[in-house]
This record gives C-alpha cells, structure tokens and sequence, in this order.
C-alpha cells in the first residue's frame, strides 16, 4: 500500500511489528516532496510513536482477519480459546486478553482478531450477563433512583449497581463502558 493512500484506522506492518494508525497529517513543502506525518499505535504493547512517510513511499498493510472463538478456560498464565467452526483450539497469553478479562465466563464466545499467526485481541460480546457474588443487601423499598453501590462480579469486576439488586442476582453488563444496564 502506498502512504498516500493511508488513512486513519488502517493496519501496517513496519519492522515485523502490526501498528493501527490513529492520527493523519499530509503536509508539502515549498520545496522537496510531500510527506505524511502519522501518529501510530502498536497493537501489541499500545506504545504511539510519530513515524513520517513520503507519500510515494510503500508499506505493508496487515489483513487482520476476525474468528469466533468459543472460551474453554485458563490455567495460571493462559487461556484457552477453541475455534466455532474447525474445533481448533488457540492458548492465549494473558497480555492477548487482558482488555477482555473482566467480562469472560466459561463457553463465552468472542470475537478473535489475528494478523497472520500474531493474536491481536479478544472482543467479548457488547452485553454479557454475570452474577453478583458480592454486595450489600437491598433494602426493601429502595428503588432505581434512590442511588448505588459497588457490586462483586463472578469474574471480579466491580461496578456500581442499583439498590434493589441482591446478591446471586444475575446483571446485564455493557462491555464498552463496564456499566450496569440491567437486571436480568
């Protein structure tokens, strides 16, 4: 791919590394040739370096491909992904998924992103439903309006919670924002 034609979002490969660039500038110059001043993102470490490309110049362009994969479960360092469609199953360190622990539950099934054999990330679905292991019990009377309080989840995660919601109650969860929708 030329750099003329990168735009915010594509996906490069610069030094064996997979980097998404986030910020575009084209700039020329009264004299010489024009250039491309870029922020980029690396996938894997989430490190932002200021890279600049003539607009003549070529870059390999990742094809990030996406695969549902089902969790099986993790032992100390990895989790274990098993492929929907061909039963393979994928070990995943814990950096992979990181950004996805706080919402998976066994036989979840999730959205893989892979460049080739480099695992790229873990995207749990939008709404995921977990059970409160750990909260202060409601009061009767206590409605929606009436406030919140912090609320254990099965997989850790603590969120702010309705007064009427109880232990062993399960919740629906937004995993873009990590806030309580509702009881289900």
């Amino acid at each position: 791919m030329m750099c003329g034609e990168l735009k915010i979002g594509s996906n490069i490969i610069l030094e064996g590394k997979i980097y998404t660039l986030t910020d575009w500038q084209h700039h020329t110059q009264s004299r010489g040739a024009a250039f491309i001043r870029t922020k980029i993102k690396n996938i894997e470490t989430g490190q932002v370096l200021e890279k600049r490309f003539s607009t003549t110049e070529y870059v390999e362009e990742a094809v990030i491909d996406r695969v549902e994969m089902q969790y099986l479960y993790n032992d100390s360092e990895l989790y274990y992904f098993m492929n929907t469609e061909n039963f393979e199953q994928l070990a995943m360190n814990k950096i992979s998924v990181e950004q996805a622990l706080p919402y998976l539950t066994e036989n979840m099934l999730v959205t893989v992103d892979t460049c080739g054999d480099k695992i790229i990330s873990v995207t749990p679905p939008l709404f995921v439903i977990l059970n409160i292991v750990e909260c202060e019990p409601g009061v009767q009377g206590d409605s929606s309006k009436a406030g919140t309080k912090p609320a254990t989840l099965e997989t850790g995660l603590i969120v702010r919670v309705p007064l009427f919601v109880n232990n062993g109650d399960n919740i629906k969860i937004d995993t873009r924002t990590g806030d309580y929708v509702e009881r289900a």
